[in-house]
């Protein structure tokens, strides 16, 4: 993988995995070249089959962009940013992210879900 860009200019993904809060969502933004793109999906099944065993894991929903984009989003949902954390900075998940492709790119991020009213809860 090229490497990663962070999705926030102010507040970086290790900063975020400072904090003590639950649960969260990872939004993690691939850009990927076209021929590229089934060696991206190969190495993100790869690792999604050892995230979802790590403790704290909930779920995760991979998505591609349509018209022809080889832009990917991966929402995962995790019980904390602790449990995020410790599988994020695991030996086996670092191994297995230097098999994405050279063009690949990763925009990793977490959230919360917030409340507005009339439209979604918190």
């Amino acid at each position: 993988m090229s490497g990663f860009v962070e999705l926030d200019a102010i507040v970086t993904l290790a900063d975020q995995m400072t904090a003590d809060e639950g649960p969260i969502v990872l939004i993690n933004l691939f850009t990927v070249d076209a021929a590229d793109e089934e060696a991206l999906l190969a190495a993100w099944s790869h690792d999604a089959d050892f995230m979802k065993v790590q403790p704290g894991y909930i779920s995760t929903q991979l998505h591609k962009g349509i018209a022809g984009s080889s832009t990917f989003v991966n929402y995962a949902v995790w019980q904390d940013v602790k449990s995020f954390r410790e599988a994020f900075v695991h030996p086996e998940f670092q191994r297995r992210i230097a098999v994405y492709p050279p063009s690949a790119v990763a925009r990793p991020h977490l959230f919360k879900k917030i409340a507005v009213e009339n439209h979604c809860v918190g």
